[in-house]
């Protein structure tokens, strides 16, 4: 959507001063970044973000309940959890969040499980291949990590883990964790990677912060897709080339608290 001067400094001092607000430690404590950020080793703080994201969907208490959960599966050591193939053993029809059950925690750590038995790191796996010079760093992350989970699962895919329709998806869960990992402000988000930069990320696009942004006048697309994640992303950058996904704190906080009426 196209706005001149006059509208994109009075949007960039409004959503400035509402990502101050919201963007603060205080954030931490219902939000499921939470988890990763008990852990201080690189490959127990990316288990934990990218399992945390991928059941983050529908109400917060109850994803944040279902990943002390998984924490608790995993002896509070993911990453040894994950090396050991200690999953194996969970009956597959264990409920570990609305319709996620341990054959699809299985299938993710089975294909973890190959990735770290040849990279100390997700990180280190993304810069193996290049993924920052990639033009949609997150969508070729998935693609590179899919492949990984498909061998390590004899050819099979799941979308309960990894979306697969990669044309489209808005790729909401990973653009999150990826937030956490990458974005290095020193508040909420860790920044411990540097396979991808701040000013390479894009929005996690979710029923909130779509909303929000159509409310004030951002975008026009109905659809919480990837076109629509790409062109408010590219909005974003105009306000903050270095960081665009600092308004991801903005756009979620008004509208989780339905601050703008429509």
């Amino acid at each position: 959507m196209a706005l001149d001067k006059q509208e994109l400094e009075g949007l960039k001092e409004f959503l400035d001063r509402e990502a101050v607000r919201i963007n603060n430690l205080d954030f931490i404590a219902s939000d499921p970044v939470q988890f990763p950020r008990r852990f201080e080793t690189l490959s127990d703080i990316e288990i934990v973000a990218l399992l945390s994201a991928t059941i983050a969907w529908g109400n917060r208490k109850m994803i944040c309940n279902n990943c002390e959960k998984m924490l608790a599966i995993m002896d509070n050591q993911p990453a040894a959890f994950v090396l050991d193939g200690d999953f194996e053993s969970l009956p597959d029809e264990m409920n570990l969040h609305r319709t996620f059950f341990a054959r699809n925690f299985k299938y993710m750590l089975r294909g973890l499980k190959r990735i770290y038995d040849k990279h100390n790191s997700l990180n280190d796996f993304a810069a193996a291949h290049h993924v920052g010079d990639h033009e949609e760093p997150a969508w070729r992350l998935v693609e590179l990590m899919q492949q990984e989970m498909a061998i390590a699962n004899q050819g099979r895919y799941d979308s309960r883990c990894l979306p697969t329709n990669l044309k489209n998806t808005a790729l909401k869960r990973i653009n999150m964790a990826l937030r956490w990992l990458v974005r290095d402000d020193g508040i909420v988000d860790m920044g411990v990677w540097n396979a991808i930069k701040p000013s390479q990320l894009f929005i996690p696009l979710d029923v909130h912060v779509g909303n929000t942004a159509r409310a004030l006048g951002m975008i026009e697309r109905r659809a919480n897709d990837k076109k629509t994640v790409l062109e408010l992303t590219a909005l974003l950058r105009q306000l903050r080339p270095s960081d665009p996904v600092i308004y991801d704190y903005a756009l979620f906080g008004i509208g989780v608290n339905n601050e703008i009426v429509q």
